[in-house]
């Protein structure tokens, strides 16, 4: 997650916990950056459940970082190769002492704008964690740049106050709301044209 979220709820600071996994219980450290506030343990023990416990195999990307309690939780249940970008200095500095502190050699931090890092990359991803800046209506220019990073069938976590509106070959597969965060598991699969919604 990003920075100058403007989220209006007050979210956990300094100390994120991991769920579950290898790094089960550690503790991981948040930079003092206004506005920069971790996804609730609650809300990332559902998207896990709806991803799937064990992430063996799968590629994932953690697009605006932040803390970064995403893409190592993600490591943590097993993702063979973990991406964080972050473009605030501070908080990037924490992902690195944090990637120490695990021991997380499969994470790699990249410096950079989501938007530049779609661009520049050639890699594709299975699974994709999108917690943009709060109040940013991120979601169109996401939907534009992301299939090209994504695997057929990838899996996209969307964070916003509100859910992102999507069409073919775009799919819902879930929908949940903390507060006045909503959060959602999308698909990306061009081989499936129908864009059906799934459960919510």
């Amino acid at each position: 997650m990003n920075s100058n979220k403007g989220a209006p709820e007050s979210r956990g600071r300094g100390r994120v916990r991991i769920i579950a996994g290898a790094y089960r219980r550690r503790w991981i450290g948040v930079a003092p950056i206004p506005d920069l506030r971790p996804t609730p343990d609650r809300v990332r023990e559902t998207l896990f459940n709806w991803l799937g416990q064990d992430l063996s195999g799968l590629s994932c990307l953690d697009l605006y970082a932040g803390s970064g309690a995403l893409g190592f939780e993600a490591a943590s249940r097993g993702a063979p190769r973990v991406v964080l970008v972050e473009r605030e200095r501070s908080a990037f500095d924490q992902l690195e002492r944090n990637r120490a502190l695990l021991g997380a050699a499969q994470v790699q931090l990249v410096a950079d704008d989501a938007l530049r890092y779609l661009a520049r990359s050639t890699e594709r991803f299975d699974v994709v964690f999108l917690d943009p800046p709060f109040r940013q209506n991120a979601w169109p220019e996401l939907a534009a740049s992301l299939p090209a990073r994504l695997a057929a069938g990838a899996r996209v976590y969307f964070e916003a106050p509100k859910p992102a509106a999507v069409e073919a070959p775009w799919r819902e597969l879930r929908r949940g709301r903390a507060g006045d965060v909503s959060f959602q598991l999308l698909q990306w699969n061009p081989h499936d044209p129908s864009g059906v919604s799934g459960n919510v």
